[in-house]
């Protein structure tokens, strides 16, 4: 059977507005007919990851479409770019890398994208509504807008996601349709101490072992009772996309799909039921250090995977001015974020302070796909599960995750240093 289009959609596929809407319609209708979905759908919306510099193919691709004319429907924010398009220079950026990528940001802002360039689109610009239709790319941010805002996408591969900006249809499949956002697996959290709930480091834990244990299913956790602020589940959806291909959560009492057990399975009896506790928690928070958590040289930290949001430079200005005196040298500390978060700093009068204390600010971009950290750093210390996870195999390092307190105070004797109380005790 084939896929059902509309006039306007058969317009767009037959090279009536063009040739780069035509090229982008053919992609999502092939994706259709892999899928087997009967029709497409209306997308208001949609977030870009393809405009990574991953390979010069991309780059290929992103001109292509640009010189064709095609041009996005729907607003449409851009993930990061692979280096800090203001400074790339002064930070040794390779000549012929950094002029690559600056043409693939052009590629995408020539369609119309909006310079966003962060992979926390959720925290500022353009957050979709409940029960949004949308395209977004980038495995953090998808969890976080089907599961937080109750927004409807699917993880859009790179590529796919331009295409859906451009003519502003998906294939109607998978994560658009309700019926296919009811939970599978249930995740009962047993005998946990409430307190370990008001810990940053619970919720980048808890998600790299949800992730480890559902895989691409979609959980239910019951037993998680705390008010969960923006930057903890961020956390905890970008733990569970990266150690596994969770794109939805529903949070018993929390997110807004899952007000209760009940309606988060759709009435319908969980496929597996998984009880954690503590020992499995403890387990899996080792498990994303494979260097040691006391002691040892210390090359580099690196904060904000993905992107610091304002409110978490408010809580690492307060360990900063524990501190009270500049960083030593021989440790970076690096912080990524976006041109919000760096807008508000400057606003609020704070950033003189962070940076005179030794923090290189990095923009619009990720360790993982630009040259930032650098191939003399041995080991690395972070309070991101996803940057944990990806560490070792992305830069060739040693990693050790603690809080962001823990970092700060790694940093400043230049050698690992990791509190455990809270973990102890719970």
């Amino acid at each position: 059977m084939g896929i059902q289009l509309t006039d306007y959609e058969q317009d767009m596929l037959s090279g009536k507005n063009g040739p780069g809407v035509q090229l982008a319609m053919t992609i999502v209708v092939r994706m259709a007919e892999v899928l087997q979905a009967p029709e497409l759908l209306a997308v208001s919306q949609a977030h870009i990851d393809g405009c990574g510099l991953m390979s010069d193919s991309g780059l290929e691709f992103a001109e292509k479409m640009a010189g064709l004319g095609a041009r996005v429907s729907v607003p449409t924010t851009l993930n990061m770019i692979p280096l800090d398009l203001q400074n790339w220079r002064k930070q040794g950026v390779p000549e012929e890398f950094g002029l690559k990528a600056t043409r693939m940001a052009q590629a995408y802002i020539d369609m119309g994208c909006i310079p966003t360039w962060t992979c926390a689109p959720y925290q500022g610009y353009l957050a979709p509504a409940y029960g949004q239709q949308i395209a977004w790319g980038e495995s953090n941010a998808i969890v976080y807008a089907n599961s937080v805002f109750g927004a409807r996408t699917n993880r859009y591969a790179d590529y796919m996601d331009i295409c859906a900006a451009i003519t502003g249809r998906v294939p109607k499949h998978g994560l658009h349709l309700k019926e296919n956002r009811k939970g599978q697996v249930l995740i009962r959290l047993v005998d946990i101490d409430p307190v370990l709930f008001t810990e940053d480091t619970f919720y980048p834990v808890f998600g790299y072992l949800l992730g480890q244990l559902v895989q691409d299913k979609i959980p239910v956790v019951v037993g998680l009772e705390a008010q969960i602020n923006s930057d903890q589940f961020k956390a905890m959806g970008a733990a569970a996309a990266s150690s596994g291909a969770v794109a939805l959560i529903h949070i018993v009492g929390l997110t807004p799909e899952a007000p209760t057990q009940e309606e988060a399975f759709q009435g319908a009896e969980p496929e597996e039921i998984i009880e954690l506790h503590m020992i499995d928690l403890l387990a899996a928070r080792e498990e994303l250090s494979i260097a040691p958590t006391h002691g040892g040289k210390l090359d580099a930290v690196v904060l904000g995977c993905p992107h610091f949001s304002y409110m978490e430079f408010q809580t690492l200005l307060k360990h900063i001015r524990q501190a009270n005196k500049p960083l030593p040298e021989g440790v970076r500390l690096i912080i990524l974020t976006n041109q919000l978060s760096m807008a508000l700093l400057e606003r609020g009068g704070m950033l003189d302070e962070i940076t005179g204390f030794g923090a290189e600010l990095i923009i619009d971009s990720c360790v993982f796909h630009s040259p930032i950290v650098g191939s003399g750093a041995k080991v690395i210390m972070t309070n991101s599960g996803k940057c944990a996870y990806y560490a070792p195999g992305e830069l060739n390092t040693q990693v050790v995750f603690g809080d962001m307190e823990d970092c700060i105070r790694s940093a400043m004797l230049g050698e690992i240093t990791r509190k455990e109380d809270a973990w102890k005790s719970a």
